[in-house]
């Protein structure tokens, strides 16, 4: 789950993508024309080590190429397969015969072991399609490939794509001999593997991190060499000198084990599937310079993996048919035997989700085979799709996968799991399940709860590698009171999708009698896998759009077909992760009613004699988050835009501004359950067990994160134009108005105000300060796979007229305050100090006041507090 922390944060997320036969050929999808094998005479360079941009190899090449014998000596230990590898001494040579040269391999590298805080073994760290190319009859190039810009072969456009698009040589390899009978050369690829190119070894974002000088050559080398009919596998060690390595600090030294994947893309790419925004998947993107659209056309193909039936005519019929080869994946030999089944089962349980496009037994989990059943399985090998676990005290899993920039189609995936993602799911199921849930009452769950929570959670990242991205408006479509029904959630579970970020059922009091409290495979996974995989025979990707267009506009006015994106700028407060139901406000009274109950108890459900009280002290956090997750859920209410995906020829907007009741009532809570005092939360019976202090900053940060979601500058610019266009009838102008109002109600009445209410009141004129002072900072670019996120002249805008009017009003509230309480009278002095400061800076007298106030991001602060992605998924 994102590349991104179920986080997976954001991802990638993280990161952070189907089959199709018929009764009569598929046209292949546009790809870009090959290049014609370059003219020019070989370079005559001696061999050099690899440099900055290329992995070197013997560029230059003798006269007359050695014999073979010379070259491939008796000592050689030689493996058969796609390319023939020999091993001599410390060389790797690849035999590449021509049927392999200009093919098209998948590259993928992973970091097979590391040292401490550099990655785990088994995580991705790059992928390329590259291609071996003959340049004239004395060198080898290594290209890589691109698929971004493509035009069909036979349109006279592909050489002009081609121009324009020449494609990187990464290595430059001398001839070193051929076999007797030609049909194949000899080159040296040692310091491919063995060498520094970027390409293949550490990423450059930890170059620059631990000031990584270089790659140290004579503790570098390559450790292994396997040739497949499919694939090559090669392993290399390698060490470089860094001033800031992360472990072992004083070696100066980082060594890490790369393993390379060279795997032969299908020669025959799967038949693509046009994206629907309407329906969730991760994709591919191509700009098409080849169609009839009199433009560079922007094609996307979903990501799926290729099922065919083992019976065509059957599945014609409609019958459940196994495919051909079944996705398969394999339980990592480092993990623990007790969850094994567990996450297998969360594999095998997509099964009912796949029935419904036709297929029995479609997917499948299988134990690690052991060394005598296969001697050369090994986990990175790319022919497996793994569960890889992670010895690690981060709380996360993901779901990536590598697929075919041809089609879209999905060729392998390795779920990144974390040993500690048991914490994260403690915590969870605990916080949001305990006051109705006896089961979740401990520190240590029993191994059948750990279990099942395992398993839900393997789901959701098998939902990942199957194509599928988050669904978070798919709980919206549940109403409060279905979710406190026992037979219903027995029945659908917290969502229609497993892929929302629905966690556990905090809705739920104690008396409704649920037992029920997690997500299962629902029926919007069953519709979007039976829309992904489906085969139409004899259609073409362009003729089944017509087909695919119907199912989904047909089932558009049912919320459980609802697809919410996942974005970085969610404006829409259906498609929120970690909410449930379609009312925010209702279900957030109601998780808060929990937490009410579950704070009295925490010390008795989390203290034992003779333990310390690090439990307490973490889900007593973890409460404070929770609460912090509540009040975000109802505060994107406030200027919030539905968001709901359409084509022509269905009615209706495709965004509609929310109405004006439900933003002023959810404003409404939130003046309530988060600017006043939560004396609910304040437990010195706890506080004083688990911290010296703390209680009134955390109460402070999390108050400021609401106020920065609500005066956000984007949110408040989208308030201006719904009152403009659609006289929604709730501006930004009266939203500063009710939030000053209620927050500074006590200046009103000349009550005293207490220290949490002067830190909210403080908070209210620095966000102030900073709408009217300075302009929303560009987004960071790990957020552009998002979506857009548009930017705001705030100087421009009625942003700062109206915010110069609420602090003169303000202004004059605090000059007539007659409060005769003393510390709340040097609070009034001290902020109307500060709006003078913010309207007339230079002629006020200057008090420190704007010391610390934050500038307008436009993102709310501490956004963990409000929209916590939660950090259990990634996903590319």
């Amino acid at each position: 789950m994102a590349r991104h922390p179920l986080l997976a944060g954001l991802a990638g997320a993280a990161l952070v993508f189907s089959g199709c036969t018929s009764s009569r050929p598929a046209p292949r999808p546009a790809a870009p024309a090959a290049p014609a094998a370059p003219t020019a005479g070989a370079p005559t360079a001696s061999a050099t080590p690899p440099g900055p941009g290329g992995a070197g190899g013997r560029p230059g090449a003798p006269a007359t190429p050695k014999k073979y014998s010379d070259v491939v000596t008796a000592e050689a230990i030689t493996d058969e397969g796609i390319i023939k590898t020999h091993r001599v001494g410390d060389k790797l040579y690849f035999e590449i015969p021509d049927s392999t040269m200009g093919r098209e391999l998948l590259l993928v590298s992973r970091i097979a072991r590391t040292a401490e805080n550099i990655g785990y073994g088994g995580e991705q760290a790059g992928e390329n399609v590259i291609r071996w190319e003959k340049n004239g009859k004395k060198n080898v190039l290594l290209r890589v490939v691109s698929y971004n810009n493509v035009a069909s072969n036979e349109q006279p456009i592909a050489q002009a794509v081609r121009n324009s698009n020449l494609e990187p040589v990464i290595g430059n390899f001398a001839v070193e001999t051929m076999p007797a009978d030609s049909h194949s050369v000899v080159i040296d690829v040692t310091n491919l593997f063995a060498g520094d190119v970027p390409t293949l070894g550490i990423q450059q974002g930890r170059r620059t991190q631990y000031q990584i000088r270089r790659l140290d050559p004579a503790r570098s080398f390559i450790t292994s060499a396997r040739s497949y009919p499919m694939n090559v596998e090669v392993r290399s060690l390698l060490t470089y000198e860094a001033g800031a390595a992360p472990s072992n600090a004083s070696t100066g030294t980082i060594t890490v084990e790369m393993n390379h994947s060279m795997v032969a893309l299908p020669k025959t790419p799967m038949q693509a599937r046009e994206c629907d925004d309407r329906v969730g998947y991760f994709s591919i993107e191509q700009t098409d310079y080849g169609t009839d659209a009199q433009r560079a056309e922007r094609k996307c193909y979903i990501a799926r993996w290729r099922l065919e039936p083992k019976d065509p005519a059957a599945y014609a019929r409609g019958e459940l048919v196994e495919p051909v080869k079944p996705i398969t994946y394999y339980i990592d030999p480092a993990t623990p035997l007790q969850w094994r089944p567990y996450l297998k089962q969360g594999v095998e349980d997509w099964n009912r989700a796949f029935e419904a496009a036709g297929f029995k037994n479609a997917i499948r989990a299988l134990d690690p085979p052991t060394a005598e059943e296969d001697p050369e399985f090994s986990p990175e090998d790319a022919r497996y799709s793994v569960i890889r676990y992670f010895s690690s005290d981060i709380e996360n899993a993901y779901g990536p996968s590598v697929k075919d920039p041809r089609s879209g189609e999905i060729l392998e995936s390795d779920i990144g799991w974390y040993h500690n993602v048991m914490n994260l799911l403690r915590n969870w199921y605990f916080i949001q399940t305990a006051a109705a849930n006896p089961d979740a009452r401990r520190t240590k769950y029993d191994p059948e709860v750990m279990g099942q929570l395992i398993r839900f959670v393997s789901a959701h990242e098998v939902g990942h590698t199957i194509g599928l991205p988050h669904n978070f408006g798919s709980s919206y479509a549940i109403p409060v009171d279905s979710l406190r029904s026992p037979s219903y959630t027995s029945r659908n579970g917290t969502a229609p999708s497993i892929m929302d970020y629905a966690r556990f059922n905090y809705v739920a009091q104690p008396g409704d009698g649920v037992t029920q409290f997690m997500p299962d495979i629902g029926i919007y996974d069953k519709w979007s896998v039976n829309w992904g995989y489906r085969l139409f025979p004899g259609e073409t990707t362009e003729s089944e759009k017509a087909t695919l267009n119907r199912w989904t506009t047909a089932r558009a006015s049912d919320p459980r077909y609802f697809y919410g994106r996942q974005t970085g700028s969610k404006i829409d407060p259906r498609s929120q992760n970690e909410d449930l139901s379609n009312d925010a406000v209702r279900a957030s009274e109601l998780g808060l009613a929990n937490l009410r109950r579950i704070v009295p108890q925490l010390r008795t459900w989390t203290t034992t004699n003779g333990e310390d009280f690090d439990d307490l002290g973490e889900l007593y956090a973890q409460v404070v988050g929770q609460w912090g997750r509540y009040l975000g859920h109802v505060a994107s209410n406030v200027g919030g835009v539905y968001e709901t995906y359409k084509t022509a020829d269905q009615a209706g907007p495709v965004y509609q501004p929310v109405p004006a009741a439900e933003q002023k009532r959810s404003l409404a809570f939130l003046h309530k359950e988060a600017f006043d005092v939560p004396a609910w939360l304040l437990d010195r019976n706890i506080l004083r067990l688990v911290e010296g202090a703390g209680a009134v900053e955390r109460v402070r940060t999390a108050q400021n994160s609401v106020l920065g979601q609500l005066l956000d500058p984007v949110k408040m610019a989208r308030m201006i134009e719904g009152e403009a266009l659609d006289q929604t009838g709730y501006g930004a102008l009266a939203l500063l108005t009710d939030v000053r109002t209620g927050i500074f109600r006590e200046i009103r009445t000349g009550a005293a105000t207490d220290v949490y209410r002067r830190n909210l009141q403080r908070a209210y004129v620095d966000r102030l300060r900073g709408l009217m002072t300075t302009e929303p900072v560009a987004l960071p670019p790990q957020f552009a796979a998002f979506g857009p996120y548009p930017r705001v002249n705030v100087g421009q805008s009625d942003i700062r007229a109206f915010v110069r009017a609420d602090l003169e009003t303000l202004r004059r509230d605090l000059r007539a305050s007659r409060s005769r309480d003393a510390v709340t009278q040097a609070h009034v002095r001290d902020l109307t100090a500060r709006i003078d400061d913010i309207l007339d800076p230079r002629g006020a007298v200057a008090t420190g006041a704007a010391a610390g106030a934050r500038p307008a991001t436009g993102v709310a602060e501490e956004a963990d507090l409000t929209h916590a992605h939660g950090p259990l998924c990634r996903h590319n």
